[in-house]
């Protein structure tokens, strides 16, 4: 399911529990585009990983907090607790879809 954050308040309650990827994004980059669309094409085959959005426009003071200095950026939750995104602790830039998809699975070990 994608999210997209509409409180940073709402934040650490969205990824409290179960599996979830962070994107930080704009909507006037590109490559965040690209993987906005690759999330929409692969939800559907994850459906135990929330997708949860943040454009760091709108939320900059928590794409600070996790030192977010590109997009997209993505990390990942497993209830609650920072894991690393296939072996290092984010993920940058745009990535085709059938590789995101072995780096979703690695990641949460689907």
């Amino acid at each position: 399911m994608i999210k997209h954050l509409e409180k940073s308040a709402d934040f650490n309650e969205i990824v409290k529990e179960g599996n979830v990827i962070v994107d930080f994004f704009a909507t006037w980059c590109g490559p965040c585009r690209i993987m906005g669309r690759v999330l929409e094409e692969i939800e559907k085959d994850y459906p135990n990983v929330t997708f949860l959005k943040v454009d760091t426009d709108k939320f900059g003071e928590i794409a600070m907090s996790f030192g977010v200095a590109s997009i997209p950026t993505f990390i990942a939750y497993k209830d609650g607790k920072r894991i690393p995104i296939h072996g290092e602790g984010e993920l940058l830039g745009a990535r085709p879809t059938e590789d995101f998809r072995l780096i979703i699975n690695e990641t949460f070990g689907l």
